[in-house]
């Protein structure tokens, strides 16, 4: 059975008119021809709500007793036996008396939703759970019955009822909301003009959300690009630096400037080391941004501007927020930088801000682990320390402070090399080495101006001067790899760590999972692929992102999870040094795949468990039930067979009746048996047609005593939409029971009467009755009540008319008898053209 839909009107203030334009709705759809009842509407004595109410049919309230008054609540019973296509249920929030059936109406309203009857229903605003503390500090007062948001969001509808301050003043003092007698106080406390602007803010600001989450669907489906500026939705570009929490709070400054406003921290690293800064600083700023209302997530790009701008269209940004470089002034020979490139490249759809902040031009200073091994700007420098420094150093030795000495000249060189090792690394430092060793044979080492080398000392002293040149290097060049594995580690650590915490904290989604897959790597879509066999074709057991991949041969990365699975990313290639990461979001995507299947078959197994149990039931039965009405046939057989005695013809046929009444015994419980297993297996297919229920129903006494029931079916019944054999089936099966259970001498009642469009056959006995625990598990298959003799049944007598009853779109349900007893109640649809429309009422203004 398909599950209902669910239309909420959501009021952004008490008096706004949410029922009535509830009620409006009810009697448009009843014009177009659509069975809705009223299952629960309060008009709390307000005139014009009330006269609404007129033509609408109105299903009886249940009810309850508490602390010695008498309250009413909705009756689920009677909407699910009413069965209408719509049903209006007000006041969503409502907690109901206690004794109900549910502790909560939303509840309720979930089961009239999984019995596929669709739901409209009512809400204010301040009713939202996750907005009761910002309500009790608008209006002072705290709401004590909530209905959680995701239950409201669920709804496949949404209808802001929305009315100005003034004018639902205007409605209060002309007494449309409240007694005259209660007006004074309500408009000097909870109806102020300042408490109904903020709840009508709070209702605006909750909708919109709503809508955002449909126009990102609707951008996703269609592959929109380009930005659609709805809302204000403000993009934080940071760098792991102190000046980023400077940023965030700047950003959600100008979020609250506008309604709805949104903040998205974002910072991006390269793809040859996760993670560039302190993950303390990280943790510190994400934490910040989460406070302040905004998320925080983490991409990788090797071009930061460029991956900068994809993540905001991406998320249809309005703004970027950047703050102002760290460089010093002359960093700015390498390149404009991040935020001048941003500027330049984000088009007229995107506003760009620059904000200053305390770390503006100190420079970035070297960073505690760097993703890259050394930075272009260190590489930079050594090969100018490198190749231009030696000249330099050479021209100051000649021209400033000549004749220092061989010795402190080789000295100065070495220490210029272990410079250029310093800043670049060790193609730099051998550069330094090679130059500056030319040049101090060159212009220092007898005889000058001459490549050749008189004294050997000096040869040594050259030799040694590139080794030590060379060693520095190398050793720099060792700690920068090792810097840069470092880095790595820690970014997979991190990626790790969150893949762990996700198994803790039970957030096994795989749709989440392969969404921080695509985020973290920067990917256009990624895709979890399996197949059952090497031949097999692939399948898609997951995927986010437009264009996934149906097979790993089409995808940009592939890495593959055991033998028949795989995980493929398309949107660029990935470094191998990423693929250990990738492996362990793939590892962690089977897991979450296995678990479904898992569930999946634990759930497959538990049906399975559910039918040997029946199984073992009906052996049970049939291993005494049956065997019993076998054993007297048998014995009346044989007595009539015997020869040893001459039987009278009383006693014939007292055996014949015997024989009969045991075969009519067994031919009932195994119908009932045959039965059941229709029912267990779906092959019950009715065929519904015009039926006068006083031709099915005195068919259905055949087989019980004919002064043991009274029957009380009107001629003028309307005709029912049945199948005819099933409907007989289902009223013996009560009426056996009934007779079963009353006490000798007591006749079963079984009238008929007709209800809105239905009809329902009431089979009444006096017998002990049942209590109402016991109501439901009756009708459950091999299920005797009380003190039920054994033979007399295998416990499916009420199975079977319930599934009967059911497969014609009726009901059937056990009330209790007044002044004992027990009351069996079956109700059928009514044929479709005995049905009448209700009359609308007259036109009555908002």
């Amino acid at each position: 059975m398909a599950r209902g839909t669910l239309r909420i009107y959501l009021g952004a203030a008490p008096g706004v008119g949410k029922t009535y334009a509830m009620l409006s709705e009810a009697h448009r759809r009843v014009e177009r021809g659509t069975d809705c009842v009223v299952a629960f509407v309060e008009h709390h004595h307000r005139p014009r709500t009330e006269v609404m109410l007129h033509g609408l049919e109105q299903l009886p309230r249940r009810e309850i007793e508490y602390r010695g008054g008498i309250f009413t609540e909705m009756d689920v019973d009677a909407v699910l036996r009413r069965a209408p296509k719509v049903a209006l249920v007000d006041e969503l929030a409502h907690t109901n008396v206690p004794g109900s059936r549910n502790t909560k109406r939303w509840q309720d309203v979930e089961e009239l939703l999984a019995a596929g009857i669709d739901v409209i229903s009512t809400v204010n605003i301040q009713h939202l759970e996750s907005l009761g503390d910002v309500v009790e500090s608008i209006t002072g007062v705290r709401q004590r019955e909530t209905v959680p948001d995701e239950v409201v969001r669920r709804a496949d509808q949404i209808e802001l009822v929305d009315m100005s301050p003034q004018a639902l003043r205007r409605r209060m003092a002309h007494g449309n909301i409240y007694k005259p007698d209660k007006v004074d106080a309500a408009l000097s406390n909870y109806f102020r003009p300042g408490n109904l602007t903020a709840l009508r803010e709070l209702a605006l600001l909750w909708v919109a959300d709503r809508v955002d989450a449909y126009l990102t669907e609707y951008r996703s489906e269609h592959r929109v690009s380009t930005i659609w500026g709805s809302r204000e939705r403000i993009v934080v570009g940071l760098t792991g630096g102190p000046e980023g929490r400077t940023l965030i709070r700047r950003a959600a400054r100008l979020a609250e400037k506008g309604a709805g406003g949104e903040v998205m921290a974002v910072y991006i690293s390269r793809s040859d080391g996760l993670t560039a800064v302190s993950p303390k600083e990280l943790a510190l700023q994400r934490t910040l941004v989460e406070d302040l209302g905004g998320t925080f997530h983490q991409v990788v790009g090797d071009d930061i501007p460029a991956a900068l701008l994809d993540f905001a269209r991406g998320v249809n940004a309005t703004q970027i927020v950047l703050g102002v470089s760290r460089r010093r002034s002359w960093q700015y020979v390498f390149g404009p930088g991040v935020g001048a490139t941003v500027a330049r490249e984000s088009g007229p759809d995107l506003d760009v801000h620059l904000i200053t902040h305390a770390e503006v031009g100190k420079g970035r200073g070297l960073p505690v682990a760097r993703g890259a091994r050394l930075g272009r700007s260190r590489v930079i420098g050594g090969w100018l320390a490198g190749v231009l420094g030696p000249f330099l150093l050479t021209w100051l030795l000649k021209s400033v402070v000549p004749d220092i000495g061989l010795a402190n000249d080789m000295l100065l060189f070495l220490t210029l090399t272990v410079a250029a090792a310093l800043l670049g690394g060790l193609l730099p430092a051998l550069a330094s080495a090679v130059v500056g060793s030319t040049l101090l044979n060159w212009f220092f080492t007898p005889p000058v101006h001459t490549l050749t080398i008189a004294d050997p000392q000096n040869i040594v002293a050259i030799v040694v001067f590139v080794g030590v040149a060379v060693a520095v290097a190398s050793v720099v060049d060792l700690a920068a790899r090792r810097t840069h594995q470092a880095a790595r580690l820690r970014g997979e650590s991190e990626i790790l760590s969150f893949l762990a915490g996700n198994v803790l904290r039970g957030e096994t989604g795989l749709e989440d999972l392969l969404e921080r897959v695509r985020e973290t790597f920067g990917m256009e879509s990624v895709a979890l692929l399996e197949r059952a066999g090497e031949k097999d074709p692939w399948t898609c057991a997951g995927s986010v992102g437009p264009r996934p991949a149906t097979t790993p041969d089409a995808a940009d990365v592939d890495v593959p999870v055991g033998d028949h699975m795989a995980l493929s990313l398309r949107g660029r290639v990935l470094p191998a040094a990423d693929r250990r990461v990738l492996a362990a979001f793939a590892a962690q995507a089977a897991v979450v795949v296995d678990r479904r299947r898992l569930k999946g078959e634990a759930d497959r197994a538990e049906k399975l468990a559910e039918g040997n149990r029946i199984r073992t039931a009906l052996l049970a039965a049939v291993s005494h039930d049956l065997r019993t009405p076998l054993a007297g046939i048998k014995a009346a057989v044989t007595s009539l067979r015997s020869d040893d005695v001459e039987w009278s013809e009383e006693d014939q046929a007292e055996l014949l009746e015997a024989i009969e009444e045991g075969a009519d015994r067994l031919d009932q419980l195994v119908g009932n048996l045959l039965d059941m297993s229709r029912l267990q297996t779906g092959t019950v297919a009715p065929v519904l047609r015009e039926t006068d229920l006083d031709e099915v129903v005195p068919m259905a006494l055949g087989g019980v005593l004919e002064d043991s029931v009274e029957l009380d079916i009107p001629e003028t019944l309307p005709m029912v939409h049945v199948d005819r054999g099933l409907l007989e089936r289902a009223v013996a099966n009560v009426v056996e029971n009934a007779v079963k259970h009353s006490p000798p001498g007591e006749k079963v009642l079984v009238s008929a009467s007709a209800l809105a469009n239905r009809v329902e056959v009431r089979v009444v006995d006096r017998g002990p009755g049942v209590p109402d625990e016991a109501k439901e598990r009756i009708f459950e298959p091999f299920q005797r009540y009380g003190d039920s003799p054994r033979g007399v049944g295998v416990g499916l007598g009420l199975a079977v008319a319930r599934g009967f009853t059911e497969a014609l779109r009726g009901t059937v349900h056990a009330e209790d008898t007044p002044g004992g007893g027990l009351t069996m109640v079956l109700s059928v649809p009514m044929a479709p053209e005995r049905l009448e429309q209700p009359a609308l009422p007259a036109t009555a203004g908002p």
